[in-house]
């Protein structure tokens, strides 16, 4: 492993552990609280928070707090639904807003050889990228959108491939988040254990999948 990817675990597993504690002895934030927050909209809950994950792109939310948040007030099973749905039409519409403005858009972000290398493969294969991206994280969540929106990817592929794509990481903020509402260590461990693994696997298969996309730039030291 190069010395990068190790200090890339380091972090994710050092902020895991001083969230718990930070939580824990200081916060002690009562996950109640934020589920309440979300639930006090009454039956509208889960459709106000489905329409405040959509628009979410624009308001440079990180979506993993949403994520999180869902788990506490709607359980794993529906949290996750609700958050797939949000987490796509928010991708339709940072794709759409993209596809609107054109290139004008991302004209601010980064246009090293592993975004143009990236929008290539996007034009080429579509589904197929858009879906190892989503499943494998190698940009921010918003950035693929807008790219895949500036370039020649069919909606309809880019809408499958992203709602299949999120799944295992939705559901592992989801259940992360639902196990801190109940007392079951082993299901918190559990919930730890599972959104670990998938907060590494990038670490791991990214070199890999960077080949595969037409990435491959310098070795990492």
């Amino acid at each position: 492993m190069s010395k990068k990817n190790l200090i890339r675990l380091i972090i994710i597993g050092a902020f895991i552990i001083f969230m718990i504690v930070l939580n824990d002895r200081y916060l002690q934030i009562k996950p109640i609280t934020a589920r309440e927050w979300i639930l006090s909209f009454g039956v509208w809950a889960p459709i106000v928070y489905m329409a405040f994950y959509t628009i979410r792109p624009l308001l440079f939310i990180p979506a993993s707090i949403l994520s999180l948040a869902a788990g506490l007030a709607f359980g794993p099973l529906w949290g996750t639904v609700y958050t797939i749905i949000g987490a796509t039409s928010g991708a339709v519409l940072s794709f759409i807003v993209a596809r609107k403005l054109g290139a004008s858009l991302v004209k601010n972000k980064p246009k090293g050889p592993k975004i143009v290398a990236i929008q290539n493969q996007l034009e080429k294969n579509g589904f197929l990228y858009v879906l190892l991206l989503r499943l494998i994280p190698l940009l921010n969540f918003d950035l693929i959108s807008y790219l895949a929106g500036v370039s020649k990817v069919r909606l309809s592929a880019f809408v499958l491939a992203t709602f299949i794509g999120i799944i295992p990481g939705t559901f592992a903020y989801n259940f992360l988040g639902s196990s801190i509402v109940g007392n079951n260590m082993i299901v918190v461990v559990g919930a730890i254990l599972l959104f670990i693994l998938i907060s590494i696997i990038p670490i791991f298969v990214s070199p890999k999948l960077r080949e595969k996309l037409g990435m491959k730039a310098k070795e990492e030291k």
